[in-house]
């Protein structure tokens, strides 16, 4: 049995997770509008977590973070097929897979792994077209981009959802949660 895959993630209000070069400038600012101690859930949705998958842009994007790693020793796999640097400090819960989704999340199973975090918008694309997206939580962020790495692609045929709960933030974030699956329905709260 497969580990089962979680996307909890932000997005410009066109669907847009980062500029077209990666940065994140603007998700910060508005994140730095949130009251002290507002994670938007992060946590909550964290400490269910057993692995966390995500693309090489977006780890490298995350090492560029100031402050501890944010994952604590939960681990992480990278996909890339490249070589991958991993720092000293990460070698005991970072490592690297170039396989795909199915196969990444059996392996992980097989270590005890049930729920992974999938992060990054390639890796989401690639998660989701595979089926193994369970429930997925976005935030969406008043700003309108223009243009920049979309949070959702191509998919071979429509994904239904169901909206499992939905909440706003005073500072105009609007966060929903919706289980993946084939029946579109009624909102469970």
């Amino acid at each position: 049995m497969n580990a089962r895959a979680a996307v909890f993630i932000a997005c410009s209000l066109d669907g847009f997770i980062a500029r077209p070069d990666g940065d994140i400038g603007w998700l910060n600012e508005a994140s730095a509008g949130l009251p002290e101690g507002e994670d938007c859930g992060y946590g909550a949705f964290m400490a269910g977590v057993d692995a966390i998958v995500m693309g090489r842009k977006t780890f490298e994007q995350v090492l560029s973070f100031e402050g501890a790693w944010p994952y604590g020793s939960t681990p992480l796999v990278v996909l890339s097929r490249r070589p991958l640097e991993i720092p000293e400090r990460l070698a005991g819960s970072v490592s690297q897979d170039a396989g795909a989704p199915e196969a990444i999340a059996a392996r992980l199973a097989a270590r005890g792994a049930r729920k992974l975090y999938v992060d990054g918008g390639r890796t989401v694309q690639a998660f989701l077209a595979a089926g193994l997206v369970d429930e997925i939580t976005v935030t969406l962020i008043p700003v309108l981009l223009g243009a920049g790495i979309p949070l959702f692609g191509p998919l071979e045929r429509d994904l239904g959802l169901t909206l499992v709960s939905s909440r706003a933030y005073e500072v105009g974030f609007v966060q929903l949660v919706y289980r993946v699956g084939p029946e579109a329905g009624a909102s469970d709260g």
